[in-house]
């Protein structure tokens, strides 16, 4: 029975084997060899071709998750994992999936991979493409936003890779040219992301369109009840793998707090960029009005800058994560839309330009830096009313934010303006016309009134 610990329900009828990572690993047994936690990617029984891909690419040290799950899925076993963002867990069921897959038929799709986001799938594919150079395996992605086409044509193709999002492919689902009957493996990736965004009915749904008989893996950061509910559908005697019991920042990211007026937010995170000259630097907002108006600021200001959230087409958040992970923007603007699954080499700093709601949004947003055991900076830019809401976030992540002052910033400079009107008086603002729109129409209903009377007075 697994002992796998989570808040509610407990997950002791999930029937598992279980390996509850700590820092001090010991060695594990798997496909008849010892895998060390010093171990290589050498030594995890990757065919050669992948072994020399991983070394060509820089992976020299497996990741706890890589170094744990890869043996346990060569060897076909269902898995249940819970690993923190950042951890490397895209490779660890990639690597497998590659391998099994390289020496079967073509023709036919072996392997789904379900995602909550489009941005996620597309980092997948992307994954995907790096490291199956040579093996002439292919992948597409399903997503919504893009014209349809091209996904039929990969289903109808047998594409040996689909990455899809939930809605989406329960649209080709409808028709007989999306039939996944020679499917073999069914990856679900942040499983708790999907729940929050009110995926799991069509998670269940799609699984009835799936054959009972595959290889599944179910990966998220955190196991509230639902995801256990689902997991017990899902798996067949999983191995069941907890990496980081308690959600942490990921290691290696420096992290710091800057006190500033709200008005002077704006100026503030331009001169962090003067003096540090970050090369890539992600910036997270409040709200997309925000993102709009944070990105404006920063055109205005000359520092190339691009921008992503749910009002964007589909078109316009690939052509901005694009520019950005080629250098053509120095500063990426977004909403937590991409706090998860966003994935660029080599980012320096990311920004909490508002702080964000809860320990868990900021664990997601800084984990976009110090990826994989890297380094990196957290910058959170704090006013006097966001303090409340930071000390929650030191009590959720265990630690405290030092705060600093950035030398040589005028911090009684006067703003520009307010970058944002408050919430409390944009509902005034709002009430107080709505009341005047309402004594408008009552009063134009008034004079029709009287305009519609007879003049009884000539009578």
């Amino acid at each position: 029975m697994s002992n796998y610990r989570s808040s509610k329900p407990s997950t002791s009828s999930v029937k598992t084997s279980t390996r509850s990572v700590r820092a001090a690993k010991p060695a594990l047994q798997a496909n008849g060899a010892t895998v060390e936690a010093s171990a290589s990617f050498a030594q995890l029984n990757l065919s050669p071709g992948l072994a020399q891909t991983a070394q060509r690419m820089g992976y020299t040290r497996p990741t706890p998750i890589q170094r744990e799950a890869i043996p346990l899925l060569l060897d076909g076993r269902d898995l249940l994992a819970s690993a923190a963002t950042g951890s490397g867990k895209t490779a660890a069921f990639l690597f497998p999936i590659l391998h099994r897959l390289q020496d079967r038929s073509r023709g036919s799709t072996r392997a789904l991979v379900l995602t909550p986001t489009r941005e996620l799938a597309a980092q997948i594919l992307d994954h995907f493409r790096a490291l199956s150079a040579g093996t002439g395996l292919r992948a597409a992605t399903v997503y919504g936003g893009v014209a349809p086409a091209p996904q039929v044509k990969a289903f109808r193709a047998g594409t040996d890779v689909i990455i899809a999002t939930p809605g989406r492919l329960l649209d080709h689902f409808q028709y007989s040219y999306a039939k996944l009957d020679g499917l073999e493996f069914l990856v679900l990736d942040e499983a708790d992301r999907m729940l929050d965004m009110g995926f799991l009915p069509d998670v269940r749904r799609i699984l009835t369109h799936l054959p009972r008989k595959r290889q599944t893996l179910l990966f998220s950061a955190t196991l509230p009840a639902p995801i256990v509910h689902l997991a017990q559908r899902m798996l067949h005697d999983p191995a069941a793998i907890h990496i980081e019991p308690k959600p942490v920042p990921a290691h290696g990211i420096t992290h710091c707090a800057y006190a500033v007026p709200p008005e002077l937010k704006t100026r503030l995170l331009l001169e962090i960029l003067r003096q540090e000259a970050p090369t890539r630097v992600l910036a997270f907002t409040r709200t997309r009005h925000r993102a709009n108006r944070l990105a404006d600021f920063l055109d205005k200001h000359s520092v190339p800058c691009g921008r992503i959230h749910g009002s964007r087409s589909q078109a316009q958040r690939t052509e901005a994560l694009a520019a950005f992970r080629k250098g053509r923007f120095q500063v990426l603007v977004a909403t937590d839309i991409a706090a998860r699954g966003l994935d660029v080499v080599a980012l320096d700093l990311v920004v909490n330009f508002d702080v964000p709601g809860a320990a868990e949004d900021y664990i997601h947003r800084v984990g976009r830096t110090a990826r994989a055991e890297a380094t990196g900076n957290a910058y959170t830019l704090v006013a006097p009313e966001d303090e409340v809401g930071l000390r929650a976030i030191e009590r959720g992540i265990g630690q405290r934010i030092p705060r600093k002052t950035l030398p040589g910033f005028n911090y009684r400079q006067k703003s520009e303006g307010r970058f944002e009107v408050p919430l409390a008086e944009r509902i005034a603002i709002i009430r107080t016309r709505k009341r005047e729109e309402r004594s408008r129409s009552l009063a134009k209903a008034q004079r029709r009134s009287n305009e519609a009377k007879p003049n009884l007075s000539n009578r």
